[in-house]
């Protein structure tokens, strides 16, 4: 649809909704199209569009809103769209072709339409239970919701979710993350009952409860009770339980917001009644889309099928009157990072359909495949989920999968020796085939767009396709596709943003002038690289005092101001204000002396909880400040670092010593990794495991080196982590000594330190730089790998033990001493 009119005299598109929905499809419009209209766009929000399914991991602390933003202003006013923010549309005049709005500062907006579109999204669901209005009860639907639960979590201990779906446990991952005790009320038998089996649905619950949630399934809310300042502090349930809670989400559903719609006549059931061309069946002027659309009877909520409405709708609207939406076949992942959970089709199968089930509770694996008429139709993953994207092509494409059979339930991967699971699904991947569900992104347009446009970055490959910028969960495999693509050129993350706010630079420039400059101090630093802030901040401070000393060591100036609180004390800060203990034992062995010291100390500092860690160590919560000094002393034991950036632990097995599986002995192998390691302060924390045969119950395919023992040697595994989001190890190489152990290990650990960002795990720095980039340093060059075994071994002769060399680790003792009233 060409038009050569100015501005003022293009036929006018007002659309009402900033979300997702409605903007994705102004976006398909200006591609088709970019001068067919004059556009308007009215959002109730005072934010530009953002991605809504991103809110999760901002609540959970992972992302900030600035970086969830889609579109932000500029692109609005290089677009030429009028963009009234914070305006709620309030009427629709269908006779004039008018909305009316009320303004952020309270005055009437009206604007004029040609065409109309609708994307109002959804209301959450308000159980109808007295004290619904109280403070602190909430839904979790945008920006202020996700602010006011945060603001909540500073102030307040006690959260209570209503309603286990996707939502709901989002939400309570997010508050227990930030601190707050979270139960999650569920009436339904099992959790995410829609997306999930029975099955998988209690193998989450019990992923989750392992974590720090609670559940109250099968409990039905009857009333929210307040505090006389009439804020929420109980829910009771219609059994007359009831529970503590200084915040209620309420996440039990959403309606279609239909009240505009409903108010300008529009025929409204289920939501706001749409022909296939997204057009309402009442007005063929007015269009809608989004969770406010009921296309076929359905109204979908999740971004893939609105972005495909988003699509068709724009197509319509340029004048093409081709495109048909016919529907869409969804699929269900959960944004709770670290749990990998995949459902497509109808997998709760029925009369006629054959199940294939794979079932490990053990190992937090669970498969079931639904087959009908030679097609699957339905999968349900929980703990393995890898082969989900290909299960869903399966399920869409319809195509017989009777050659497939034998092999279905062991994934795409057994189709064919295509060597490392990772790459080879990006390699193995024809050109048509969709990488990125929620915006309908093939590996061809990735690839196109990376080779036309020079495309280096996930952020570049982000901004010019959308691929993995909606839900997040096909990153890795547009990483995989941009690394085979640009080659020596991929970066996973630009190198060009900023540390903070006080300066443009970016870690790498910062740490590539600390080492080409000789700069040892903060003071040089600053001036050098003309930072903004005179005195830096607390993000830049601690990340330059690091750069400092692991690039000079012994000679740069560590500034113990310049780092978190934790390592300024040399313990671990709780909730409550007081400090844990975790002494050193090297390799988890510890006797009997040192256990009845860790017990005498518990009992004369009253120290309220003892327990033992994951990584096999002795935690002695609820320290006063003004005791640690003492109980450091009389616990006699080396710093466990489990405060600091720093060489955590090194997990064993019993080894060959004593285990009749054991090919080597494991635990004196971790002894000496750690009584050579312990002192190494790093960008982030590091553990390490060492398992003594290949049944790895050191757990060391989760560590950020994994050592396993084998008949003729040791397997070396670097780059993974058990955090919040588990990243498995990939595979080094294999020696054959303990000395080997340590030099080839030590060495990764060194180029780590001089080359990982601050705050950076080593899977993200082997994420961004490449294994082939470590092998090359670490493998191929014999004399390389031994001079970062040499330097590692000199930066940490003679680093003090905070806990008994305080004067040399300048720990402020003065910070011990409890304040006096006098």
């Amino acid at each position: 649809m060409k038009n050569d009119l100015p501005p003022q005299a293009r036929p006018r598109l007002v659309l009402v909704g900033n979300g997702m929905a409605g903007v994705r499809a102004l976006e398909e419009l200006l591609k088709l199209a970019p001068e067919a209209y004059d556009i308007t766009v009215f959002g109730s929000e005072p934010h530009p569009n953002y991605n809504r399914i991103l809110l999760s991991p901002v609540l959970a602390g992972e992302q900030t809103v600035d970086e969830i933003i889609l579109n932000p202003l500029d692109w609005y006013a290089e677009h030429g769209i009028t963009l009234h923010l914070g305006s709620t549309v309030t009427a629709i005049d269908r006779v004039q072709r008018v909305v009316r709005a009320t303004g952020a500062d309270g005055q009437v907006i009206e604007a004029g339409y040609e065409r109309l579109l609708l994307a109002t999204g959804s209301l959450p669901f308000i159980l109808p239970v007295p004290g619904k209005e109280l403070q602190g009860v909430i839904a979790y639907r945008d920006i202020a919701d996700t602010q006011a639960m945060i603001d909540a979590a500073t102030q307040y201990r006690h959260a209570v979710v209503i309603g286990g779906g996707l939502l709901g446990l989002e939400a309570a991952n997010g508050l227990m993350l930030r601190g707050m005790q979270t139960t999650v009320v569920h009436i339904a038998p099992w959790l995410m009952e829609r997306q999930l089996d029975e099955t998988a649905g209690q193998m989450l619950q019990k992923s989750l409860e392992q974590r720090g949630l609670k559940f109250m399934i099968g409990a039905q809310t009857a009333a929210l009770i307040g505090d006389k300042d009439g804020r929420v502090m109980a829910v009771q349930f219609k059994d007359g339980r009831e529970v503590p809670a200084d915040l209620v989400v309420m996440a039990a559903g959403i309606r279609p917001n239909t009240a505009l719609a409903e108010s300008a006549g529009l025929l409204c059931q289920r939501g706001i009644v749409v022909s296939d061309t997204l057009q309402t069946v009442t007005d063929p002027r007015i269009y809608a889309l989004g969770e406010c659309a009921a296309h076929r009877g359905v109204a979908y909520g999740l971004v893939a099928p609105l972005f495909e409405q988003a699509k068709v709708c724009a197509n319509h609207l340029a004048g093409f009157g081709i495109g048909r939406y016919t529907g869409s076949q969804v699929s269900t992942k959960l944004k709770v990072t670290g749990i990998d959970l995949f459902s497509a089709g109808d997998f709760m199968g029925g009369e006629g359909r054959e199940e294939i089930l794979m079932s490990d509770p053990y190992g937090g694996v669970y498969k079931k495949l639904v087959i009908q008429d030679d097609k699957l139709v339905g999968a349900c993953l929980y703990g393995d989920t890898v082969d989900g994207s290909w299960y869903f092509k399966l399920i869409r494409e319809g195509k017989p999968i009777h050659e497939l059979r034998d092999r279905l339930m062991f994934g795409e991967s057994s189709l064919g020796d295509t060597g490392h699971q990772g790459q080879s699904k990006a390699a193995a991947m024809a050109d048509s085939d969709e990488v990125c569900g929620c915006n309908g992104v093939t590996k061809g347009a990735i690839c196109k767009a990376i080779q036309d446009k020079g495309l280096f970055t996930l952020e570049d490959v982000r901004k010019h396709t959308k691929a993995s910028a909606s839900c997040g969960s096909c990153t890795g495999l547009v990483e995989q596709i941009l690394m085979s693509t640009a080659g020596g050129d991929y970066s996973a993350t630009p190198t060009t943003k900023a540390m903070c706010g006080c300066t443009e630079h970016g870690h790498q420039a910062v740490r590539d002038a600390i080492r080409t400059q000789h700069l040892t101090t903060h003071e040089a630093v600053f001036t050098q690289m003309a930072w903004r802030t005179p005195n830096g901040c607390a993000s830049c401070r601690p990340a330059i005092n690091y750069y400092l000393l692991s690039t000079w060591p012994k000679e740069a100036v560590d500034d113990p101001q310049s780092r978190f609180i934790n390592e300024r004390s040399h313990a671990n800060i709780q909730k409550d204000g007081s400090y844990s203990v975790i002494p050193r034992m090297w390799g988890g062995e510890t006797s009997a002396a040192e256990l009845r010291r860790i017990a005498d100390v518990a009992d004369k500092y009253q120290i309220p909880t003892v327990k033992v860690t994951g990584g096999q160590r002795i935690d002695l919560l609820g320290v006063k400040k003004e005791d640690l000094p003492a109980v450091w002393q009389e616990i006699g034991m080396p710093s466990g670092h489990a405060y600091a950036k720093a060489l955590r632990t090194v997990k064993t097995c019993v080894g060959s010593e004593w285990c009749r599986f054991g090919t080597q002995d494991s635990t004196q192998m971790g002894k000496d990794l750690e009584r050579a390691l312990w002192r190494m302060y790093a960008p982030h924390k590091v553990k390490l495991a060492v398992s003594g045969c290949p049944r790895n119950c050191a757990e060391s395919g989760i560590k950020d080196v994994g050592v396993i023992g084998v008949d003729s040697g040791w397997e070396l595994y670097i780059g993974g982590n058990g955090g919040i989001k588990t990243e498995v190890a990939v595979f080094f190489c294999k020696v054959k000594t303990p000395e080997e152990v340590l030099e080839y290990s030590g060495a990764f650990l060194q180029l780590y330190r001089e080359e990982g960002w601050y705050l950076e795990r080593t899977c993200h720095y082997l994420a961004r730089v490449g294994l082939d980039h470590i092998k090359a340093r670490v493998l191929d060059d014999a004399a390389n790998r031994k001079a970062l075994w040499e330097r590692l071994q000199f930066a940490l002769d003679g680093e003090p033990d905070p806990w008994f060399e305080h004067a040399k680790a300048q720990v402020d003792v003065r910070q011990f001493e409890p304040l006096s009233l006098d």
